[in-house]
C-alpha cells in the first residue's frame, strides 16, 4: 500500500484488516477473555468488544455520516457477531463517497481519512489482541502497516500526543520488530512484557 492509495481509497486496506482481525477474535478462547492487553484500558473481553464498536463506527461513517450515538464497546464481543457487522460496513463503503466529510471523535474529515484511521486502530488493536492471546501479531503482508505507519507518521506526529489524544507517547521499536509492531508502537505500545 502506498502513502496516495492509503490517503484516496483506504477500503482495500480496511477490507484486509478487518479479515485479519476476524482471524484473530475467531482464535480467543474464553479462558483468554480476562487477560491483560498492551491497551492498558482493556482486558481481551473489552478490547474485543469495542473492536465490534469500531466497526459499526464504519458503517455508520458510510450511512450517516457521523458516529454521533454510536458506542465506545458493544455488548458483543464474539467473531461471528463482528464477521456480519464487517460486512455491512464493507457493503456500506462500497457505495458510500469517500470524499464527502463524516463526523469523528476527533472532528470532521473526509470519509477516506476516516476509514484510514480505522485501518490504523484495526491493525494496532489486532497487535494488541494477538499478543496477549499468543497469537501471531505481524499483519500477513508488510506492505500494508507500513503504508499505515508512513501515513500515521503525518496524520499523528510524536510530538501530538496526551490531553484527549488517546495515544501515549512513541516506543522505540525493537531492533527485531516488524511493521506492525513498529505501528503499534508509533501508538505507545511496548513489547515489553508481552513478546
Amino acid at each position: 500500500m502506498t502513502d496516495t492509495a492509503a490517503l484516496t481509497d483506504p477500503r482495500p486496506a480496511y477490507a484486509a484488516a478487518t479479515e485479519w482481525m476476524h482471524s484473530l477474535l475467531a482464535n480467543v478462547t474464553d479462558e483468554q477473555l480476562a487477560l491483560p492487553t498492551p491497551c492498558d484500558e482493556f482486558d481481551v473481553r473489552a478490547l474485543a468488544e469495542h473492536l465490534i464498536a469500531v466497526v459499526m463506527r464504519a458503517e455508520a461513517l458510510a450511512t450517516v455520516a457521523t458516529v454521533d450515538g454510536q458506542p465506545f464497546r458493544a455488548e458483543e464481543y464474539d467473531a461471528t457477531t463482528y464477521a456480519r457487522i464487517r460486512e455491512r460496513a464493507l457493503a456500506a463503503w462500497a457505495e458510500a463517497p469517500l470524499e464527502r466529510e463524516v463526523a469523528v471523535p476527533w472532528g470532521v474529515v473526509p470519509g477516506f481519512a476516516a476509514l484510514g484511521m480505522y485501518v490504523n486502530e484495526t491493525l494496532v488493536h489486532g497487535w494488541d489482541l494477538a499478543v496477549a492471546t499468543g497469537q501471531d501479531a505481524e499483519f500477513p503482508e508488510p506492505a500494508l502497516p507500513e503504508g499505515v505507519l508512513a501515513v500515521v507518521k503525518k496524520a499523528l506526529p510524536a510530538d501530538y500526543r496526551g490531553g484527549e489524544v488517546p495515544f501515549g507517547p512513541v516506543v522505540e521499536p525493537r531492533a527485531e520488530a516488524g511493521p506492525t509492531e513498529r505501528l503499534a508502537n508509533w501508538s505507545g505500545r511496548s513489547a515489553q512484557g508481552w513478546v
